[in-house]
């Protein structure tokens, strides 16, 4: 059975236009004006409303072991609610422990991932480096569709990846054609920072940003960009929060660079003063890496995604419950990072972007889903209403209205970071695949009928590596030896 929706404005990342449009068997079949269902098709009047693609969130972390504990969203949870905000599509990323093979990580995050209700796709974590971590990157490209590898800069003794995996896992990754992706934190002055704090007898929330300024970002942007410039490999930041950031990206970008950056709708609307609440549960349930940043960094983010610089936005939904926070009652260092969006990203960017004027409904597309779908190279399969494609999409009303709140979400979560927000412009239906799996606050997926989409290597530009090798290449000087 078939899928017909009419009388919308279908809006993608380059143009808005009317239109119907028909899917079949999971894929968009035709678009056009007046089109006609066949017998047992389903048809949806979306007069007055949007036609957007599915969002796709390039940052989640599902059900992730992380600082003696486990996220508390899993990937059924997390993907319905990722579905209940409109995003049909989400990349998640495989952390292997130190030492941990690759591949063994990369099966086990299958393992979790059968339960998922929305369409699925990996990041792998490269957190060390031999010669068999070498040869997995391989096989994870070559065989299982995975085209970009992460690398944190922070949490030391855990899963930081200093210089020598950063280079080498750059190198291997040009080879492959795969884009690097990095949390840029200088895990060392973390390290220190954290411990001057405690000394000093800062111990709770307010010690997190304390602890992680934006100097120490803005370093590690810095210097995870110049690796990449001199390895010849794309790159990928991560929850970009900080005017340093933003400005290490764009002089990058301005000389050529291929840097892409990614910001999170926490980062773009609230600053460092939730830490300082007097309640201690609501400050640590803000507590992520990178934090919140002191007021005037949200301007320039928005500039920077205004302005192109920044090109996706994503959530880095990572949830952990108030008893799971209180780890680190009594040492901020403990309190699990994380938190939610996955289910309001969507609706937040709309509101605070397209309503606001910051955004044209086009840039919108743009930035919570296009760009994502080309820089990881998944495109046009995703990220845009076209025939071909798969019919992931979004019947929009750009007037209804919603108030955000842990009490009516869908995230397996007791806080929500937008709580009390009121938005204007939300998902009416959510379609994955041609399937209805949202309409007007219910969600009918059923679990496991999420799909792992693997996503093709970039093509290697031989004559650019072979231009990049000359312009480096060095004559040695020939001199006598006068004795």
């Amino acid at each position: 059975m078939g899928l017909l929706v009419k009388n919308g404005k279908i809006v993608n990342a380059d143009m808005s236009f009317f239109g119907d449009v028909l899917s079949d068997q999971g894929k968009i079949v035709q678009i056009g004006e007046t089109l006609t269902a066949a017998p047992g098709d389903e048809v949806i009047d979306a007069e007055g409303q949007l036609l957007m693609p599915g969002g796709i969130d390039p940052h989640t972390h599902m059900e992730l072991p992380f600082m003696g504990t486990v996220a508390s969203d899993d990937f059924y949870t997390g993907t319905r609610a990722a579905l209940a905000g409109g995003t049909t599509t989400i990349i998640d990323f495989v952390i292997p422990n130190p030492q941990q093979d690759l591949l063994e990580a990369y099966e086990l995050w299958q393992q979790k991932a059968e339960k998922s209700v929305a369409d699925y796709s990996f990041h792998v974590a490269v957190t060390w480096w031999d010669e068999s971590v070498r040869e997995a990157m391989g096989v994870l490209a070559n065989e299982h569709g995975v085209n970009s590898f992460k690398h944190f800069m922070a949490y030391k003794n855990a899963i930081m990846a200093d210089d020598e995996v950063l280079v080498n896992s750059f190198k291997r990754a040009r080879e492959l054609g795969a884009i690097c992706t990095v949390h840029a934190e200088n895990g060392e002055l973390v390290f220190t920072l954290q411990q001057e704090m405690i000394e000093q007898g800062i111990t709770g929330p307010e010690g997190h940003p304390l602890s992680r300024p934006p100097e120490v970002e803005g370093e590690a942007a810095n210097r995870a960009i110049e690796i990449a410039h001199l390895m010849n490999v794309p790159i990928y930041l991560v929850h970009t929060s900080c005017q340093q950031a933003v400005d290490a990206i764009a002089r990058a970008r301005a000389n050529g660079q291929r840097v892409y950056g990614e910001v999170l709708p926490g980062h773009l609307l609230l600053d460092d003063s939730v830490y300082r609440n007097e309640d201690w549960s609501f400050a640590a349930a803000h507590v992520m890496s990178p934090p919140f940043r002191p007021k005037g960094h949200q301007e320039h983010l928005w500039h920077g995604l205004q302005s192109g610089t920044l090109q996706t936005t994503a959530t880095d939904h990572c949830c952990f419950c108030d008893p799971q926070k209180r780890n680190g009652i009594d040492d901020f260092t403990k309190i699990p990072n994380g938190t939610g969006g996955v289910e309001d990203r969507m609706q937040v960017m709309w509101h605070h972007g397209v309503n606001s004027g910051r955004l044209t409904e086009n840039e919108f597309v743009a930035v919570t889903s296009t760009n994502t779908a080309k820089i990881f190279n998944i495109y046009p399969r995703k990220g845009v209403i076209r025939e071909g494609s798969d019919a992931d999409f979004v019947i929009w009303n750009p007037n209804t209205t919603r108030t955000i709140s842990k009490n009516t979400h869908h995230q397996k979560v007791d806080f929500n970071i937008f709580e009390g927000m009121d938005v204007q412009g939300l998902n009416t239906v959510t379609v994955s695949r041609g399937e209805v799996v949202y309409r007007d606050g219910q969600i009918f997926a059923e679990g496991g009928r999420g799909q792992y989409v693997k996503r093709p290597l970039h093509s290697a530009d031989s004559q650019a590596l072979k231009l990049h090798s000359a312009q480096r290449k060095v004559t040695p000087v020939k001199r006598e030896n006068n004795y």
